[in-house]
């Protein structure tokens, strides 16, 4: 093998930018100690992160760090398409953080920094071509959250969310890593393409070893996506959380561990031992967190147990590979765009809902229960159509066609896929999402019981709440941009 390696600087862009980001914060809340700038500062990084991952994405498929027989650094569509998402994520996040960060109780330096440095990982995520490279990237992804999780100033619950949160989030990465290592010792490879390659060999594959590898990495990497049984933390670390801050878990996260999920089971582990574990862990994810969201009271916990929910409905068409490697490429292919799509679809109605939740709440509050939010909509009409457009679309109901379109999308991928079974659990279960969608949307529109003060929502929340109502809205009308670009 050659050990002589390529760089592309151009492939490398989006890399550049994002970490650029976070040292660009550092100086700016050193030299000129203003929020306004430092916040500034974050979004324009943000926003030429995006830019330059579309760019690089638009000049074709390039790598980086090549040698032989692969490349880690791959720079194409789907790198371009998760480098873009996680950089306008940051940005909505962002806005969403202006009234947490005007409080006062959440150092706005320290918040800008870790925040890029969470993208950071992210868009190194969407072009991770080998093992080490997608685990380290995935790992720069979380780290920071565990502080972000915290960083309120005097709160218990945020320092006991965060502890929750690192000490299962540091099992997960130890599981992923033992089964990385064994993955290495069975085939000699590390980059993705190649250790596919590797394990296509039969007699690889009747190794005991290289089950358990295969098992391991699948399930420390089902915890980034809080499936079942790895979700435990989910719940309390969103509500413990800052509410901004749980928008960025509950859609940056799980984005980060399904495009860490899809990269290894597309191209490296054999979709005949991965199909049949991601096949269950969806089954389990979806029914368990649908039947514990009917039971929440409070609007964080529901939106937390929902998104566990919408992680098995993610997993579902990457369950069915084992069937679909058995009949046609295009099954395949429809599997992996169906993950993919879902998943944005996804993190954009979640993030239009966790606005609708920081518009209606007081300044740096935490997300109340579902009865304060009676007869909000009635108050601020904008923000509580908004708010139920998005949690409609994650009923998948009309008007909410980019849910709509995604569960649809979904089970059409499962019944190709020969997994007719698998759609039939998405199908009960989407039945099941309904009760507890419909009920915090009618509960917008309710009679309010007793007067509420009403209060003018931050201007920046409502841009980002209008911005990822409108992604959904032109998502939902024109699928196909997304699915070109998948």
């Amino acid at each position: 093998m050659s050990l002589v390696q390529s760089v592309d600087h151009v492939a490398l862009l989006p890399g550049y930018l994002s970490a650029g980001t976070a040292v660009l914060v550092l100086l700016v809340d050193l030299l000129l100690a203003r929020p306004r700038a430092t916040v500034a500062a974050a979004a324009f990084g943000a926003t030429a992160t995006a830019l330059g991952a579309a760019l690089v994405a638009a000049g074709g498929d390039r790598g980086t760090f090549c040698v032989a027989d692969g490349c880690s650094w791959v720079a194409d569509d789907r790198a371009g398409l998760v480098g873009t998402v996680f950089a306008l994520l940051t940005l909505g996040v962002l806005a969403l953080s202006g009234p947490l960060l005007r409080g006062g109780r959440v150092p706005v330096g320290e918040f800008c920094f870790l925040l890029a440095c969470s993208m950071t990982g992210g868009v190194v995520l969407g072009a991770a071509g080998d093992l080490i490279t997608l685990i380290v990237a995935l790992e720069t992804l979380t780290l920071p959250l565990y502080v972000l999780v915290g960083l309120r100033r005097g709160s218990l619950a945020g320092a006991e969310a965060a502890v929750t949160f690192f000490v299962v989030s540091v099992v997960a990465t130890t599981v992923t890593l033992l089964g990385a290592a064994l993955l290495y010792a069975v085939t000699g490879r590390l980059h993705l393409r190649p250790l596919g390659a590797a394990l296509a060999d039969g007699t690889l594959l009747d190794l005991p070893l290289t089950t358990v590898a295969v098992t391991l990495v699948v399930l420390g990497l089902a915890f980034k996506v809080a499936a079942v049984p790895f979700h435990a933390w989910a719940p309390a670390t969103y509500d413990g959380a800052p509410v901004p801050v749980a928008a960025y878990l509950s859609t940056a996260s799980k984005l980060g561990g399904v495009v860490a999920l899809l990269a290894v089971v597309q191209y490296a582990l054999p979709a005949t031992v991965t199909g049949p574990v991601l096949a269950l862990l969806a089954a389990l994810t979806m029914t368990v967190g649908n039947l514990v969201a009917l039971r929440q009271r409070r609007m964080v916990r529901l939106l937390a147990w929902s998104s566990v929910a919408q992680a098995g409905y993610i997993l579902a068409p990457l369950g069915a590979l084992a069937l679909a490697a058995g009949r046609t490429a295009d099954a395949r292919a429809a599997a992996y765009a169906a993950a993919v799509a879902y998943a944005v679809f996804f993190v954009v109605l979640e993030l239009a809902a966790f606005a609708g939740v920081v518009a209606l709440r007081p300044d740096g509050a935490d997300g109340g229960t579902i009865e304060q939010y009676r007869g909000v909509a009635r108050r601020h009409r904008f923000v509580g159509a908004a708010f139920g457009l998005a949690l409609v679309g994650l009923a998948g109901l009309p008007p909410g066609l980019a849910g709509l379109f995604a569960k649809v999308t979904v089970v059409r991928s499962l019944v190709a896929g020969g997994s007719g079974w698998l759609a039939l659990v998405v199908a009960v279960n989407a039945v099941v999402g309904l009760a507890y969608y419909l009920r915090v949307a009618a509960t917008l529109y309710a009679s309010p019981t007793e007067s509420a003060p009403s209060r003018t929502p931050s201007r920046s929340v409502i841009v980002a709440l209008a911005a990822a109502s409108a992604v959904a809205v032109v998502l939902g009308l024109a699928p196909q941009l997304l699915f070109d670009l998948v």
